[in-house]
């Protein structure tokens, strides 16, 4: 797979919706990242429109003559394969990876339970439902410990534990967000981040990104509304350290099968430099922050070739192997 936009004819990938917004907690990233999107695409020739999936119902798509769909939306019945289920009775071609692989990534604690199966490194956890639980985990896992809701992204309802006294506090935060929260070993570190394009063996991951953030602390203000974070790519690993992760990454896309394009969060541990599997994001954020575009770029292609290959892959589960879209 080459990242190349050159042989796409933006005429004949018909009327697209982008979708954008919805209801959860990260619809104003959303509205940042489609706003992007479209206007990427509308650049490039595309007969784009911005769809609101909080203010519009999804059966417009069809009778309004949609032909695909480019998904900009982050977190819940967006990325959680609710969407993409809705779009595959509707036979309308989306983005990124299908109704499972959205489902399991969305829920960081199946994700773990495939890695694991599947040998790949991930951070020790427990699942609590309760603070006692969280309380039970600390002294489980040890301090530091990391607190967050199954189910969100862009650090939503995250907590650093390191002493018994905040483990309340650390369940009621990530509690309003998922009844579900998981409890995470922490990994003192440098964190890492590959961004992933196509499927299956023609899969493959864009250069890595080291993140730098003040005090460690990438956090949803940090992510999206300063310059205090440090982004650097190359990402000043040696290279046969990046090779592995790159390859580690790719394993983890396709043990969900993902499709499509997503990017996946890594640990290294810096006393012995071992990596350790966080999470994937099946709907990455495509605004001015965000990182896929970045690691694009460092291989010389635009945020507008980006989202036209991007869309360009746009398929159906149904299709897979039946010679349908690609």
């Amino acid at each position: 797979m080459t990242l190349s936009d050159q042989n796409i004819d933006a005429a004949a990938l018909g009327k697209v919706a982008v979708l954008m917004g919805g209801d959860s907690a990260e619809r104003e990233i959303s509205l940042l990242s489609g706003n992007g999107v479209l206007r990427a695409l509308r650049a490039r020739g595309v007969d784009a429109h911005a769809f609101d999936t909080a203010a519009r119902d999804l059966s417009e798509l069809k009778a309004q003559g949609f032909a695909r769909c480019f998904i900009a939306l982050h977190g819940r019945h967006g990325e959680d394969g609710t969407v993409q289920g809705a779009l595959e009775l509707l036979g309308i071609p989306y983005t990124g990876p299908g109704v499972m692989a959205s489902s399991i990534a969305m829920d960081k604690t199946m994700t773990k339970r495939i890695w694991r199966f599947e040998g790949l490194p991930t951070p020790d956890w427990r699942l609590a439902a309760s603070s006692g639980e969280v309380s039970q985990a600390f002294a489980e896992l040890g301090s530091p410990m990391i607190v967050k809701p199954v189910r969100e992204g862009s650090t939503l309802g995250l907590t650093k534990v390191v002493s018994a006294g905040q483990c309340d506090a650390a369940w009621q935060l990530a509690a309003r967000h998922d009844p579900q929260v998981l409890c995470e070993q922490f990994i003192a570190g440098d964190e890492i981040t590959c961004a992933l394009l196509g499927q299956g063996a023609q899969a493959r991951a864009l250069p890595l990104i080291r993140i730098v953030a003040p005090q460690g602390n990438y956090d949803f203000q940090n992510k999206y509304y300063t310059d205090a974070v440090r982004y650097d790519c190359p990402s000043g690993l040696p290279e046969e350290e990046e090779r592995e992760m790159q390859r580690l990454s790719l394993a983890a896309y396709r043990s969900l099968s993902c499709r499509g394009w997503a990017r996946v969060d890594i640990m290294v541990r810096a006393s012995d430099r071992q990596p350790f599997l966080l999470e994937i994001n099946t709907s990455p954020g495509m605004t001015g922050h965000s990182l896929v575009p970045m690691a694009a770029r460092a291989c010389g292609v635009s945020y507008e070739a980006l989202c036209l290959q991007i869309l360009a892959g746009a398929s159906l589960d149904a299709w897979q192997g039946r010679g349908g879209p690609a």
